[in-house]
């Protein structure tokens, strides 16, 4: 990424290889983890077709308890990723790759199945697939947000909480 870039909210139309990206990144956990894990769910925006996004793919690793997260932790710091804590968020925890790999950027997150982060992952994407009016909707106020909020993400994510809270509540 252009040192200019960075820090820069960015929203782009939806792109069909997000899809083919994740399946990549997904075979690579699978190879590293996958007799210990439930599965490997593609989340956030890039997941939800036809919806503008931040050209970012979030992947849920989703684990049985947090009995395995040990063990799972240890898989993923053999291929390279450091563990971050939850970052404020109860039942998720992010991953960040420590060498540069060939994939588009991402964010990764352990949960177990039962996590307050994982479940509400997983509904917020399926509403969205199942309503392409919300789609629609949810399309538009992030590109106005990126806009009115360019140089600043936590506004951006904070103005788009209504949002994603309405449709949680409706799940």
């Amino acid at each position: 990424m252009d040192a200019k870039m960075k820090g820069i909210v960015r929203v782009i139309p939806y792109n069909p290889e997000w899809k083919t990206e994740f399946l990549k990144i997904k075979a690579m956990i699978v190879d590293c983890a996958g007799d210990l894990i439930i599965g490997v769910e593609h989340v956030g925006s890039t997941a939800v077709e036809g919806l503008a996004s931040k050209p970012v793919i979030d992947i849920d690793v989703v684990i049985d308890s947090y009995d395995i997260f040990p063990a799972v932790k240890d898989r993923l710091s053999e291929i390279g990723f450091e563990h971050e804590g939850n970052l404020g968020v109860e039942g998720r925890e992010a991953f960040k790759r420590t060498s540069i790999d060939d994939f588009m950027p991402y964010h990764l997150y352990v949960c177990p199945k039962d996590g307050k982060g994982y479940l509400e992952h997983i509904s917020f994407r399926d509403y969205l697939r199942d309503h392409p009016e919300a789609v629609k909707a949810y399309g538009e106020l992030k590109m106005r947000l990126a806009e009115q909020f360019r140089t600043d993400i936590t506004a951006y994510v904070n103005a788009k909480r209504e949002f994603v809270q309405n449709v949680l509540k409706k799940n």
